[in-house]
């Protein structure tokens, strides 16, 4: 049984208005909207999900836009910052494109030997674009985005934290990455099992507050597993280094499980199986509304209350 974490599943975050969401996502970044679909808990908000051409595990950012939201403060305790990876000297093409389109943005910067741009999203929400070499991921392409400059998938998330040795022993014993490299109070950590969206990095800011998880904030970070035997064994894991785990939750698109580790992030372990497709043929993702099952007999009300996005 493969039984390693494969790198980042997918990372969610909360948004305030959904058209402004829909439109910066799949305009100016060009991600493909994979799947349309509505919180679990609130079926009338929709839940977003971005990623590359075929959906796949690595490139899926998904969103709860909540209209009115209150705005989520950065700090400790968090993930701070989102990175994809995008091809090798694209970031003049990005930098143009997000002046273009009025995003707050600082010009290009180097760590561990990379070039990156930092940028916020309508929210808030902080974002890196790191150039990468030989990354093969389905980018998904625009009329305005070409595969000469078009997003990847995920390169890494930073988290932020008061003390690292905790989170860390999580994401070595645990999740099984290892300590890379260390810049000042930032240190990468890798897993050897994936070659994308394989990275987190620590930055250690003892006097940082914590910040306040709302509008521009992440939710939630999922680490991915191959399929539900692999995920219970790391919920047996998990119980065996005294971390409370929820149950299997059955999430439609994957399986997962939820725990908050120990620096106050809450994690997810999420599996490939059964994937996006599971509800639509690939060519058709993201195009229509699809509904949980229990929520089917309310379409007419649901669709009645979502946000219009044309």
């Amino acid at each position: 049984m493969e039984t390693q974490i494969l790198g980042i599943h997918h990372i969610t975050a909360i948004a305030g208005n959904a058209k402004r969401n829909h439109d910066f996502y799949t305009r100016v970044l060009g991600l493909r909207m994979v799947k349309k679909t509505v919180n679990f808990d609130d079926p009338n908000t929709y839940h977003f999900y971005y990623g590359d051409a075929q959906g796949t595990p690595g490139t899926i950012l998904t969103f709860f836009p909540w209209e009115g939201i209150a705005q989520g403060r950065r700090g400790s305790r968090q993930v701070t910052e989102i990175g994809y990876s995008v091809p090798a000297g694209s970031l003049g093409f990005w930098q143009e494109r997000l002046e273009k389109n009025n995003v707050i943005y600082n010009k290009p910067s180097e760590k561990f030997g990379e070039r990156y741009l930092t940028f916020l999203d309508p929210d808030g929400l902080k974002f890196e674009l790191t150039e990468t070499q030989n990354d093969s991921r389905a980018q998904w392409t625009t009329a305005e985005i070409t595969a000469a400059n078009a997003v990847y998938g995920f390169h890494h998330i930073t988290i932020t934290t008061n003390k690292t040795e905790a989170t860390a022993e999580v994401l070595s014993t645990l999740l099984g990455y290892h300590r890379a490299f260390v810049e000042v109070n930032r240190t990468r950590f890798i897993t050897d099992a994936v070659e994308y969206a394989a990275i987190v990095d620590l930055v250690e800011a003892p006097g940082e507050l914590a910040g306040h998880v709302a509008g521009g904030s992440v939710h939630h970070v999922a680490f991915r597993v191959k399929d539900e035997a692999t995920l219970m064994h790391y919920r047996e894991k998990a119980i065996a280094m005294g971390l409370h785990i929820t149950e299997k939750i059955d999430r439609n698109y994957f399986y997962s499980l939820y725990f908050r580790e120990p620096g106050g992030v809450l994690f997810e372990i999420a599996t490939d199986n059964p994937g996006f497709t599971v509800d639509e043929p690939l060519e058709q993702l993201g195009t229509n509304l699809k509904l949980p099952q229990q929520y089917e007999s309310r379409r007419s009300e649901i669709e009645s209350v979502l946000p219009k996005l044309d």
